[in-house]
């Protein structure tokens, strides 16, 4: 497997697969061409379907600037649901086309590439039982088996920091959310209603506002982490804040949970998809439940068995999960997704806690993951980010409505 470095990135919202990919697309394509007159870009699938309401092209053409450029959403669906292809003109003839695979996670493939786009394997191990075994003949803990050294701990620092930044943004804004949704923000409104609770409801309420507020920074093109997509980015930020500001957990344990949380995103990276074009929510929301679960059993204490047991539990009951965003607009219903993510991971890591006292869980984490991965490929593409199905075409809107 790759380093965790790979799995948390920090970029623009709203998507990671639809607008950090074809920046770092664009980036790479453009590098060696001096003399250019004209860009083309031409997107396909879910990039096509939904990439207006999650800025692609504009963040391709932000990207190519100030050389002109015109993107042209397709109708086709080909091999893979998240492709685009980039073309450069010199006095009207291509001098260069790439057809590159946005692959989730921010991450992309280029086609006839040889080159490896991300770092090496740092891993020997690809499943939860390799790494088992391998931590039981060595005598090691979950956490010892994650060694990267000390640039994993500066990396993750500026992780966590842009995480606590990103709910901190958020909290402090208000009026209506960017598109033709006119979507009012909620996160500041929740967090006053939260200050005025009793204690029972008030860290579930304090929970989701600071996921509202991470998902909605994500959906007004605002800097986020990866964890491990930006349709995902509200959960994980949303328990590390509310546990560093208002459980007092020392900055190095909650970090120290982002490498463990990180171990079991890079597993369903690995053997399944962290992209919401291939393998539905289940693969955002459901992995981000998922890692941010075995964080908290970490966090908390647990055994790496419980640990597992929590994450699991966390992709276990998302399987299944559509990815029909209304409008085409990581809004809805995104946002509200974001924030029951979260909750639903403290009662995974509570349950794990409790049950795997009890006893042993049958269905271990490379089962879930290898379920998820075969749920995801049975879904039809209507219910896999491209608002031909589910919520995005029973919600009622007008033309005014759609992105364009």
């Amino acid at each position: 497997m790759k380093s965790l470095k790979e799995l948390y990135r920090i970029g623009p919202g709203p998507s990671s697969s639809h607008t950090l990919a074809p920046q770092s697309a664009c980036l790479k394509f453009k590098e060696g061409l001096n003399e250019v007159d004209a860009y083309e870009g031409h997107l396909y699938g879910s990039l096509s379907l939904t990439g207006k309401g999650h800025l692609t092209d504009f963040i391709i053409e932000k990207t190519l600037a100030p050389i002109p450029c015109k993107v042209f959403f397709h109708s086709d669906m080909l091999e893979h649901p998240n492709t685009m292809i980039l073309k450069a003109f010199k006095d009207e003839e291509c001098i260069r086309e790439w057809t590159i695979y946005s692959i989730g996670g921010g991450a992309i493939q280029i086609k006839g590439c040889d080159e490896s786009l991300e770092s090496e394997e740092i891993y020997s191990q690809n499943f939860m039982e390799e790494i088992k075994v391998y931590c039981k003949e060595k005598k090691l803990s979950l956490l010892e088996y994650i060694n990267e050294k000390e640039e994993l701990d500066e990396y993750l620092n500026k992780i966590f920091d842009q995480m606590m930044q990103t709910v901190e943004i958020g909290l402090q804004k208000e009026g209506i959310l960017p598109g033709a949704l006119k979507l009012k923000r909620s996160a500041n409104d929740l967090f006053k209603i939260a200050n005025k609770m009793d204690h029972e409801e008030r860290s579930k309420m304090l929970i989701s506002s600071y996921a509202y507020a991470a998902s909605e920074e994500n959906a007004s093109g605002g800097m986020t982490v990866t964890a491990p997509t930006l349709g995902s980015s509200g959960v994980f930020p949303a328990l590390l804040y509310y546990y560093y500001h208002n459980k007092g957990i020392a900055k190095d344990k909650l970090i120290d949970g982002l490498k463990i949380g990180g171990l079991f995103g890079n597993l369903i990276k690995q053997n399944a998809t962290i992209s919401g074009a291939k393998g539905g929510c289940q693969a955002e929301i459901g992995a981000a439940c998922s890692m941010a679960s075995a964080a908290l059993a970490y966090v908390y204490g647990l055994s790496d068995e419980q640990i597992e047991y929590a994450a699991e539990m966390g992709m276990e009951h998302h399987l299944g999960l559509t990815c029909d965003p209304v409008g085409g607009y990581v809004m809805i219903p995104c946002i509200e997704r974001n924030a029951v993510g979260a909750l639903r991971a403290m009662d995974c890591a509570f349950l794990s806690k409790h049950l795997g006292k009890i006893r042993k869980n049958r269905v271990s984490f490379d089962m879930i993951v290898n379920t998820m991965n075969y749920t995801g490929k049975k879904l039809a593409v209507e219910l896999k980010e491209t608002s031909l199905g589910g919520l995005a075409t029973v919600v009622p809107m007008d033309d005014s409505e759609k992105a364009k």
